[in-house]
């Protein structure tokens, strides 16, 4: 325990040292775990690969999928279930084929087997550098979408070939019948658990209560499917996107603390997750050279396996995008112009992560017979060279390729504000005809009153109004010169000076510690409101 915590801490401590420098956080933690590996004497960090699955996974998926746009999700979901399971499929026979014929002392079922291993594309990693890189919306879409799917697809091939190196090998049918069962179950699952979440979201009184039991919700939704021989990610993926959904129907003050937990689980995870591939090197190691394998053959057959892995995708994607008659049925589109610089990006983004890495260390260690199972430590070797080499290759060099491309969108976010513009404006209409339909009997007030309150309310919206409808059409430089901009930066000010009084009030032993928290929390949902108002100050 004490052992994990250091990993934590330090993990934390470089993932801050990142972001300072606009460094891509998994890249440096991945580097800083294989230099820590390799010092004498380094206790090697030991994680359940079982927990890895059930306790790590669950919640960054949910968190992902909490973030994605069902909208975009089913807008483009050919093209994701196109990458997200065939392309699965197809990367798991191929490269177990190819791993079979490159090491002589793999079976051709655990060749399989280390295929579904490394077939995956990580949610994990791609949402991490996704965020980090700034991707188009449209990319982060597909490859997000495609990486939540895909574990499905991997998983029921790995349990089928786990099954046939252990003694029971099932037929062609059966394994369909498992991955349909695995997709029915997991979605019928995730729409249940999804929609119970969204209840005590929004009946469930407390506050903190209510949120959790939104945390509870992607380890419940991934135990139970996984316990009715369902998909648990797709469970956790539906339930997550379900509730992502509805957000504009949770209570505000849900949301806002939703968005902090899950921040800092993200966060917590994520680091923790980095930091524990980069310190597994010498662990895999010393499995190898245990087993009597020669690893200076094992990591050359590695090697060229991970060159087959990203090559293998690259021509997937623009095979599938390009090929006569067969991408408008797979990406439910005609290709615009330039689509062969996403197609691009898209190809090199395949990054493996922790799934892969836990689905290697689950591998049971003897095979129904009481024999050990054949190759587990080439398998997990070479699942550990995919995830580093796939990262560090591809992660690295992602960023100089979204430059050279032009990938990057640079009028999505004008194109966002303007929207966001708009819908202001749309809401603040809302809101005065709603106001000019009251009457006193409405507020069951008096008619002077009435006056007053809907006077003073309409002039606060009519100054939001004013607020909204001076960013429609600007620039990021004219709305950042308005007199609403200039309004809102003396209403932080006022804040400020507010927050000193009390404080002050406090020191001098005039002011309760409680009753200062208190007045200091409304205080600052006040700034955030006008934080979020004014994200491009």
């Amino acid at each position: 325990m004490a052992q994990l915590l250091l990993v934590l801490i330090g993990a934390l401590l470089v993932t801050a040292a990142a972001r300072s420098r606009e460094i891509a956080a998994p890249l440096l933690l991945v580097l800083v775990g294989l230099v820590v590996s390799l010092i004498p004497g380094t206790t090697n960090l030991e994680i359940d690969p079982k927990l890895l699955l059930t306790v790590v996974l669950p919640p960054l998926l949910y968190s992902a999928a909490l973030e994605s746009s069902f909208t975009n999700f089913r807008a483009r979901i050919r093209p994701i279930v196109h990458h997200g399971v065939l392309q699965v499929i197809a990367t798991s026979f191929v490269i177990g084929w190819l791993a079979f014929l490159l090491i002589p002392d793999l079976p051709l079922k655990s060749a399989i087997v280390l295929g579904a291993v490394i077939a995956p594309p990580d949610a994990v990693t791609a949402a991490a550098i996704g965020r980090q890189l700034k991707l188009p919306r449209g990319v982060m879409t597909v490859l997000g979408g495609e990486s939540l799917i895909n574990d499905a697809a991997a998983l029921t091939i790995y349990r089928m070939a786990i099954a046939a190196v252990v003694g029971t090998t099932p037929t062609l049918a059966q394994g369909a019948l498992v991955f349909v069962l695995a997709v029915v179950v997991g979605v019928g699952l995730g729409l249940v658990f999804g929609a119970l979440a969204q209840i005590a979201r929004t009946h469930v009184p407390d506050v903190q209560v209510a949120t959790l039991l939104g945390v509870l919700v992607p380890f419940i939704a991934y135990l139970t499917a996984e316990q009715l021989h369902g998909s648990g990610v797709l469970a956790v993926v539906t339930a997550g996107l379900y509730v992502g959904h509805n957000q504009p129907r949770a209570r505000a003050a849900g949301r806002l603390q939703e968005h902090t937990v899950w921040a800092s689980i993200n966060l917590l995870l994520e680091s923790l997750v980095f930091a524990y591939i980069g310190l597994q090197l010498s662990t895999v190691v010393r499995a190898v050279g245990a087993s009597g394998s020669d690893i200076g053959s094992v990591l050359v057959a590695a090697l060229l396996i991970l060159a087959a892995t990203i090559g293998f995708r690259i021509v997937w994607m623009f095979w599938s995008n390009y090929v006569p008659g067969l991408s408008h049925l797979l990406t439910g589109g005609r290709k615009r112009g330039g689509w062969w610089r996403r197609t691009t990006v898209l190809s090199w983004a395949g990054m493996r992560g922790v799934v892969t890495l836990a689905a290697a260390g689950a591998i049971p260690h003897t095979t129904g017979s009481g024999a050990p199972f054949p190759a587990r430590e080439l398998i997990q070797f070479v699942a550990f060279v995919i995830v580093v080499g796939t990262i560090l290759v591809q992660g690295t060099t992602l960023p100089w390729l979204i430059r050279k491309l032009g990938v990057t969108d640079p009028d999505e976010a004008a194109r966002d504000d303007q929207a966001e513009a708009e819908a202001r404006v749309t809401a603040t209409n809302a809101a005065l005809r709603y106001l000019d339909g009251l009457t006193p009997a409405d507020l069951r007030t008096e008619p002077a009153h009435f006056d007053r309150i809907i006077g003073r309310m309409k002039d606060l919206v009519e100054h939001q109004g004013m607020t909204a409808a001076e960013q429609v059409g600007r620039t990021a430089a004219e709305r950042a010169d308005t007199a609403s901009k200039v309004f809102s930066d003396l209403r932080r000010d006022l804040i400020e000076v507010q927050r000193s009084a009390i404080a002050d009030e406090r020191d001098a032993g005039n002011l309760d510690d409680q009753v200062l928290r208190r007045v200091l929390r409304e205080l600052d949902l006040r700034e955030a409101a006008l934080d979020g108002s004014w994200r491009n100050r």
